[in-house]
């Protein structure tokens, strides 16, 4: 089996919808790890929810929670339109161990982080589950 293999990604055995892997975007990737600017990386690749990640992230860690939450919200909504070109349909896995739907369970991680730190108890409590019903081990993955 590959990594790519739904078998070994969680397919639900009672027959629900199959993973949702998402393609790999190497450009994004290698730009952040090489270290530039997730500025920069997200003004070239917007559709790109790991560079919105990025952002989010460090926004949250420089104090400025608002714009993490904006940057994070941004992102999430980037990934649920790549899901919905990739074949799902609101509902099903989307694993965090393949790599390339990892942009978008930090960016939907990040959201509810930043919804928990101004109060927005819902909005927090459904990006938890969200993240849960993904795949139950984002989570822990993600601190």
């Amino acid at each position: 089996m590959t990594s790519n293999d739904p078998g070994i990604l969680g397919r639900d055995l009672l027959g629900g919808p199959p993973p949702t892997l998402l393609p790999d975007e190497p450009g994004p990737r290698t730009a952040l790890e090489g270290g530039e600017d997730p500025t920069a990386v997200a003004a070239r690749y917007p559709s790109a929810s790991l560079a919105w990640a990025a952002l989010a992230d460090g926004a949250f860690a420089a104090g400025r929670v608002i714009e993490s939450y904006a940057y994070a919200r941004v992102g999430y909504h980037r990934g649920l339109d790549a899901l919905r070109r990739n074949g799902w349909k609101g509902h099903g896995p989307v694993p965090w161990s393949h790599e390339p739907n990892r942009g978008f369970l930090r960016c939907l991680h990040a959201l509810g982080r930043a919804a928990a730190s101004i109060g927005e108890t819902d909005e927090a409590e459904r990006c938890a589950s969200f993240l849960r019903d993904s795949d139950p081990a984002a989570p822990a993955e993600l601190g």
